[in-house]
């Protein structure tokens, strides 16, 4: 396994077998603060350009996934400081979503706020039992202002994004599964042994197909149908090109559907 953050950092990139778990480590609640989210845009950096992560796991640790921006420091933020921390805040969370290769949020216990904004910019969620999600910064007399608002209503329909914006309520992990906030609730014990068992599976497919399929669903999403097609139509064509096309299509060929070993 490598490591990429000294002792002490309040994020690390962890890399083993194909696998990089972005690991928040900000003891008690892992608030995310200024500095943990440039340290984040960083990490996620680092996975998508490292040919050694195929995959990657947001994780929070066995008890939190993450509580929330650090509200003491918000506070002494005035609106021109926010006008210039804004777009870096963002900016942070996009390059999580933005990574381009499978990406699974193991969400334990809370992820509220920013917590919740970060899991969003996950492919998939795998949630424990007792985990809690929301958006509760109304409460605060704010709106969500890393990416809740746009890619919690892609992902939930904007009437739920709006009961869940509007109110701040928290959800339970029962009814995140329900309204399509999370994918997959499992014990809690076991929320990264699975998310890390889903994201190992995929780091070992092929890289190229799996980096086309995320970006042409993700940038289809935010185009009309004609732009769509078009960038499905021109990865689908560019991935001929491809030695993973040849090892997948002769291994069908030859061995059935499903045993292909990509490099």
């Amino acid at each position: 396994m490598t490591v990429n953050e000294p002792s002490g950092a309040t994020a690390r990139l962890e890399v083993a077998d194909g696998v990089g778990t972005i690991r928040l480590d900000r003891p008690k609640m892992n608030a995310l603060d200024i500095a943990t989210q440039d340290l984040l845009r960083e990490l996620a950096e680092e996975a998508a350009r490292r040919e050694d992560v195929r995959a990657v796991v947001l994780y929070g640790g066995a008890k939190v996934f993450a509580a929330g921006a650090d509200i003491k420091e918000m506070r002494e933020m005035d609106h021109a400081a926010m006008v210039l921390r804004s777009r870096g805040l963002q900016e942070a969370f996009t390059a999580v979503a933005r990574i381009p290769k499978p990406v699974a949020a193991a969400v334990t216990g809370y992820a509220l706020g920013g917590g919740c904004e970060l899991a969003l910019c996950a492919d998939v969620r795998f949630a424990g039992e007792s985990a809690k999600l929301g958006q509760p910064e109304i409460l605060l007399g704010l709106i969500p202002g890393a990416g809740g608002t746009q890619r919690l209503s892609r992902l939930v329909g904007p009437a739920k994004a709006k009961d869940l914006i509007f109110t701040g309520r928290t959800v339970a992990a029962d009814e995140a599964a329900r309204i399509g906030l999370v994918d997959h609730v499992v014990p809690d014990s076991e929320v990264y042994e699975q998310a890390h068992a889903w994201a190992a599976r995929l780091a070992r497919g092929p890289a190229l197909a799996l980096r086309a399929a995320k970006e042409t669903v993700d940038f289809g999403l935010e185009a009309d149908i004609e732009t769509g097609l078009a960038l499905e139509r021109n990865w689908f064509a560019g991935l001929f090109a491809t030695e993973d096309r040849e090892i997948g299509m002769r291994s069908f060929v030859e061995e059935g559907p499903g045993k292909a070993k990509f490099r």
